[in-house]
């Protein structure tokens, strides 16, 4: 996703910040493949179709035709598609020759294309930000479609999918809608500041709406599914030392990640390792054993393994068959905790409690139980089977929480008329920015970068 496709072709881009430019890049995967899709948007667009062509083609039909520059040789010979703006993906004109995949041929098409005096390669995401400077995406269906585009699991594409065809965004649009209509009653209270009855009458008219506003936003902040679906459900390994974390990390990951020794302290930092359980991502944890160090760098470790479980979604309390110390610490708190008895291959006398999982990390028993387990608790966790659309980024938080302060603000019986009035334009910004509607200059760099050359 990061990766810049366009530049696959070894062309370096001169872009220029004018949107009026046409613009050109390869659309589809890496080369080589069967077929490749060189994309072209702009008011040039009918002019490169003209030249490569020999004329243009029916709007949105697939036409076969040689593409390559007059009065040359045809680089090849493939589909071309013709999207006379504003029904296009851009909303402005554009164009696709879909070829075939090879670097030579994307090469040629591209090269042959930038040899035109009114074309560029373009930047990263500048398909997507014309579409979203046209109207045709908000900012929210832009985030899906860049989180569609790097969707790993069925559910992170089932999530990505509703973003980008507008769930959120409808919701977030329907929420300021209702904030433009406090808004108005609160402009007409002070046309008629002079007449008490009016005043009263339209600040409970306000009101009566933004209270179930608040809690709306207040519900929709409290889950966290979303954010969970899209980063990942944290699960941390934890435990005392030696008693096999980070062979359950290696046996769960399926490749060795951590270094596993019977010397006690072996692990001294986190170890990360992004796996799918059923069809949500997770991110597994491996942490430095739990005890009292007189050496600063294993008490660093433990300290960062107690950061790092104070985060955590799920822990797995990881437990010596030979040794067992059931107990886990009060640092934990009151997130979910599943016991894991390990080495269970080495003594048959340990009495586990009722709900703890009984595991060989070494030979793999008892292993499809705790998968199915921790599948259990990160679909409880992240599951999007709720039809309402789910927050899925920290933007997102962090603009919601400012609407809720400032209509949490609005509240204050203490406030004139003008300051009331005021934290509802505070608060109309905040969910503005979430579409993109307003002011959102700085943003923009940020969410477009997120995409290849050709998106």
């Amino acid at each position: 996703m990061d990766q810049e496709i366009g530049n696959q072709t070894g062309i370096k881009s001169e872009a220029t910040a004018v949107s009026t430019d046409t613009i050109v890049a390869l659309a589809s995967g890496a080369v080589p493949a069967a077929i490749a899709v060189i994309r072209v948007s702009g008011p040039k667009t009918r002019n490169v179709l003209e030249a490569f062509c020999g004329g243009m083609p029916e709007p949105r039909r697939a036409t076969l035709r040689d593409i390559g520059p007059p009065r040359l040789p045809a680089i090849d010979r493939g589909l071309v598609i013709w999207f006379p703006g504003p029904r296009s993906f851009t909303g402005e004109d554009m164009a696709e020759f879909h070829a075939h995949g090879s670097r030579a041929v994307v090469s040629a098409v591209v090269e042959a294309v930038l040899s035109l005096s009114y074309t560029r390669l373009a930047e990263p995401g500048e398909f997507a930000r014309r579409a979203f400077e046209n109207g045709k995406l908000d900012l929210t269906q832009v985030e899906g479609l860049a989180d569609l585009i790097s969707a790993e699991t069925e559910a992170q594409r089932r999530q990505a999918l509703a973003q980008a065809e507008g769930s959120l965004g409808a919701l977030y649009e329907g929420w300021r809608a209702e904030l433009l209509r406090a808004q108005a009653f609160m402009e007409a209270g002070l046309d008629f500041a002079d007449e008490g009855d009016v005043v009263a009458d339209v600040a409970v008219k306000a009101e009566a709406i933004v209270t179930p506003l608040i809690a709306s936003i207040a519900h929709h902040l409290a889950d966290r599914r979303g954010e969970r679906l899209r980063d990942g459900v944290r699960i941390v390994i934890a435990g005392p030392p030696n008693v096999g974390k980070s062979s359950l990390l290696n046996a769960l990951a399926k490749r060795d990640v951590a270094i596993v020794s019977e010397e006690a302290g072996t692990t001294r930092d986190v170890l990360e390792v992004h796996l799918d359980l059923g069809t949500l991502p997770v991110i597994l944890s491996d942490t430095a054993g739990l005890r009292e160090s007189e050496s600063k760098v294993e008490a660093e470790g433990v300290r960062r393994a107690l950061s790092r479980t104070e985060r955590a979604d799920v822990v797995l309390w990881v437990v010596d068959a030979t040794a067992p110390a059931w107990q886990p610490p009060a640092a934990l708190g009151t997130r979910t905790v599943i016991p894991v008895l390990n080495k269970i291959d080495l003594t048959a006398d340990a009495a586990p409690p009722r709900d703890c999982i009984q595991i060989s990390a070494k030979s793999g028993q008892g292993f499809d139980r705790l998968i199915e387990a921790l599948e259990e608790q990160a679909a409880l966790i992240a599951e999007t089977g709720a039809t309402a659309p789910l927050m899925t980024r920290a933007r997102h938080r962090a603009e919601l929480e400012g609407a809720r302060a400032a209509l949490q603000r609005f509240g204050d019986p203490t406030l004139s008329l003008e300051l009331k009035a005021e934290e509802l334009r505070i608060a109309a910004r905040h969910l503005g920015r979430l579409t993109g509607r307003i002011d959102v200059e700085e943003v923009l760099g940020a969410i477009f970068g997120e995409f290849c050359i050709g998106k």
